[in-house]
């Protein structure tokens, strides 16, 4: 794993919050299920990119290029996005979906390992945007050892080889502890955290 702290300036994160909030005027946060039980994510959702993470109780974990509520294309994948992704991965290929999860004050997300894609040489890319928040890192089996740090806006996090298939999570949102989502007031009212998630799906 790699850590790139603040490694977006306040401007770049400024602009991918513009960026976001022109994608959900078309791809609109939904909540996802989980697959056995419907129970909801008590985050909410949206994608970038060919392809969009989604979930239901239904099909269960899956991507899709659709937006499963309108049925629309997913909004075309940020250039700011794609380069980051090409600066801090030697990766031959672009990734094919970035997961827009947002998070509300309250919000949190349990450990869980990135497994849907078909390939796993790719690394996971993670962009942190707005309140800090501690995430959890664990080791390829469930129940392990874990550790836990915070993330803070701007820092960008690196999943790859030996932790590309980490079981990992979001324990807790500490509230009001950044303001960019100011600048999306009418999406975020409530303020809190946004973390995008670049993933590599299709082998090359």
């Amino acid at each position: 794993m790699r850590i790139f702290p603040s490694q977006l300036s306040k401007t770049e994160q400024i602009d991918l919050i513009d960026e976001i909030s022109a994608a959900l005027r078309v791809a609109p946060l939904f909540v996802p299920k989980m697959p056995r039980t419907g129970k909801e994510f008590s985050v909410r959702m949206s994608n970038f990119g060919p392809l969009g993470w989604v979930s239901d109780q239904k099909n269960g974990y899956r991507y899709q290029s659709t937006h499963p509520e309108t049925d629309a294309a997913w909004p075309v994948m940020p250039q700011s996005l794609l380069d980051l992704w090409s600066e801090i991965t030697d990766y031959p290929a672009p990734p094919e979906a970035c997961l827009i999860n947002y998070y509300a004050p309250g919000a949190k997300m349990g450990m869980h390992q990135d497994r849907d894609e078909d390939d796993f040489d790719a690394p996971v890319v993670s962009v942190s945007l707005g309140d800090r928040a501690r995430f959890r890192l664990g080791g390829t089996k469930r129940g392990g050892k874990t550790s836990s740090f915070e993330i803070s806006s701007g820092d960008v996090l690196v999943l790859e080889k030996d932790t590309r298939l980490a079981y990992h999570g979001i324990d807790r949102v500490y509230p009001n502890s950044s303001n960019l989502l100011d600048h999306a007031k009418e999406w975020f009212p409530e303020g809190g955290r946004i973390n995008l998630t670049l993933r590599r799906v299709s082998k090359i």
